[in-house]
């Protein structure tokens, strides 16, 4: 049983299996008459943290939002530092195609939910929930077609992906704030300040950044900027490479790989069995086609294949940039379709956007967000199972394997 759970961690395509297996035992749970009660009280569950005079009432569902993904956003941020240091985002000749090609996948499908909502201010404020995109689940999908899919397609997605994730960072931190208090932004302020000193001063050991981090996370909390921020700054203040004692060390790359199974086979699963799950009773054709689950499934399905091919096609017409090596426009096609796959993404934007609208947007949001990304995934296999070669067993293409007897023949 171990050897087999070892396997399967092992496959490419493990994380976006255990997210849509976990969103689907979380559909499950959420309406089947027998597990529905128990499903809504592991949400409730009430969690209590207290330090003196300092409280934090949350329930199960919060903490995993709230805190939890606070170490997502932890691992993201320290995946696009190093990126932007030594990786696909260190030069702008790596990073110029495909970001611009994130900026046309924020903005349209933003835009396209902004135009259907534009008579409801209400629900008016959810036009971002669209314009994500879910890593882990998009890459995993792409992994479902193997040695077919070339190195500079999953390099293409992953840099858009992590673009994407720059701006819902920073859509985030702008848009999606309560009340603030200032008192309580002043020490998180504080804290980014002592994260800072700490990585100038080359602090390598880990303890120090993550207890204040920590209470960084508790002052946003209280200060009505959202909490998970608190992961994305820790993230920066880590450092790359420091030397200590004479040894060079690698805190940040460390930190990365200890974060990243707990991250994709423990926190992102929770949360989409968390946040999937959505009643079906007394819900009809019109909360299909309602604003929001219509504007957000538009977003994703249309939206983010059309705004990120678009805008890369014309600066590949144009002369100023090419198609990745060994793809072409079909290809990229089918990688663009994929990243409307925003589910975690865009669900936990979606409990920002409506936190105090009610169950209605709740259950519309989830709708939409599912209906958009299975359509986007589905869509995105369709045309890069027709756009790339077909692979023979041993891996290589069925032309380069068309063209091996002829070199044989000719070379005897």
């Amino acid at each position: 049983m171990i050897r087999l759970v070892r396997r399967f961690a092992r496959l490419e395509a493990a994380p976006g299996l255990l997210l849509m297996a976990s969103a689907l035992l979380a559909m499950v749970a959420a309406n089947a008459p027998g597990l529905a009660p128990l499903y809504q009280a592991f949400l409730e569950v009430p969690v209590q943290l207290r330090i003196g005079p300092l409280a934090l009432d949350k329930n199960f569902l919060l903490v995993i939002n709230d805190g939890l993904m606070a170490v997502f956003f932890l691992l993201v941020g320290l995946e696009i530092k190093r990126e932007l240091i030594e990786g696909e985002l260190s030069s702008p000749a790596k990073w110029f195609l495909p970001a611009v090609g994130a900026v046309g996948g924020v903005a349209l499908p933003a835009a396209i939910y902004a135009v259907i909502n534009r008579t409801s201010p209400e629900t008016l404020g959810g036009w971002a929930i669209p314009a994500a995109t879910d890593i882990a689940f998009s890459l995993g999908i792409l992994a479902l077609l193997g040695k077919k899919v070339p190195l500079s397609l999953k390099v293409f997605l992953t840099t858009v992906a992590v673009i994407d994730d720059l701006a819902a960072i920073s859509i985030i931190a702008v848009f999606y704030t309560a009340n603030l208090s200032l008192l309580a932004l002043g020490v998180a302020a504080a804290g980014a300040v002592v994260l800072f000193v700490l990585n100038r001063r080359g602090v390598t050991a880990l303890g120090g950044y993550f207890l204040v981090g920590s209470l960084m996370w508790v002052a946003l909390i209280k200060s009505g900027v959202h909490a998970t921020l608190a992961g994305v700054v820790l993230a920066f203040a880590i450092p790359l490479r420091a030397t200590a004692a004479g040894v060079e060390r690698t805190p940040l790359r460390d930190l990365e790989h200890g974060l990243h199974s707990w991250v994709t086979f423990f926190i992102l699963p929770l949360f989409a069995f968390a946040n999937a799950g959505v009643a079906l009773a007394g819900i009809s054709l019109d909360t299909f086609l309602g604003p929001v689950s219509l504007g957000i499934a538009l977003g994703l399905l249309v939206g983010k294949p059309i705004g990120i091919f678009a805008t890369t096609g014309l600066l590949v017409l144009s002369g100023r940039a090419r198609w990745p090596v060994g793809t072409d426009w079909k290809g990229v096609l089918g990688v663009s379709c994929l990243a409307g796959v925003g589910f975690t993404m865009s669900l936990f934007i979606g409990t920002l956007a409506f936190d105090e609208q009610g169950l209605h947007h709740e259950v519309a949001t989830r709708l939409g967000v599912f209906a958009g990304s299975i359509g986007s995934a589905l869509l995105g296999l369709g045309i890069l199972w027709w756009a790339l070669p077909r692979s023979t067993r041993d891996g290589t293409t069925t032309e380069a394997a068309a063209v091996v007897p002829k070199q044989r023949l000719t070379s005897s």
